[in-house]
């Protein structure tokens, strides 16, 4: 396993008998962007949570960075894997900039008390993210894909090697789903490893290194594009007909045929 890299190893969850994981396995390297595929209430955000430290298995073994996630500090964890969780709504207004300051609490910093390199990988995160403009914003102003972006640009300036995201474009369009999608994938193609959960077959095969697919807590297939996005796995997976075709080097998924 590479530094910083993130590892789950046939890893069971149950919560007052509900079966949650069985025997699920996922890893992730610095330079690859995995997509975490299944339909609701395969496991996909329990497998994230154990693979964080914020859940321990039953059975199993989580390591990030060849260590037990559960037993780090707050800190010590966000300085290894920054994690976008599906809710991410704002409680009050607060400044765009604010709150892309937040990525760096793992250093000691706070919005009002930013040290030179704090400042630097804030003023970074908001520019690789095209925020420049929205830094003194509140939050309660923007639109949906602004706030996505928003909280991509906290993941940034945390500067960990790793970024964890748990549907970070459900309910945006079309437009902003890729907008999103490219800043990750610059963000791995930079070295960094990203581990995103999506529901658009699509928008997988065209942004993934490598796909894993689950269902009723299991980790079922793990491998490229080309090998495991095809008609067998989707209907397994998500219990419908598709057909996939490859033209150019793109993959395309039409439901029902």
């Amino acid at each position: 396993m590479s530094e910083a890299g993130l590892l789950v190893e046939a890893a069971s969850l149950s919560i007052k008998r509900a079966v949650l994981l069985d025997r699920a396995s996922l890893n992730l390297r610095p330079g690859e962007l995995v997509v975490l595929l299944g339909p609701n209430g395969a496991g996909k955000t329990s497998l994230l949570r154990v693979a964080l430290g914020l859940a321990r298995p039953d059975i199993g073994t989580a390591l990030l960075d060849g260590a037990d996630p559960a037993t780090m500090t707050a800190g010590q964890r966000a300085r290894l894997v920054t994690y976008l969780p599906q809710m991410r709504d704002l409680a009050w207004p607060i400044r765009v900039r604010d709150v892309v300051a937040l990525g760096r609490f793992a250093f000691g910093a706070a919005p009002a008390r930013l040290a030179d390199a704090d400042q630097l990988a804030v003023a970074h995160a908001l520019a690789a993210c095209d925020l420049g403009d929205l830094a003194d914003r509140a939050t309660d102003t923007l639109s949906g894909g602004e706030l996505a972006r928003v909280h991509i640009a906290r993941a940034l300036a945390s500067q960990a090697p790793l970024i964890v995201a748990d549907e970070p474009v459900a309910s945006l369009d079309p437009r902003h789903q890729h907008q999103v999608m490219r800043l990750i994938r610059s963000f791995v193609n930079r070295g960094g490893g990203a581990l995103v959960v999506l529901h658009d077959l699509d928008l997988a095969a065209l942004y993934a290194d490598r796909l894993v697919w689950m269902n009723e807590g299991r980790t079922l297939v793990g491998g490229s594009v080309a090998e495991t996005m095809t008609p067998h796995w989707i209907e397994a997976v998500y219990g419908i007909e598709a057909s996939v075709t490859r033209t150019n080097g793109a993959t395309r998924v039409l439901v029902g045929r």
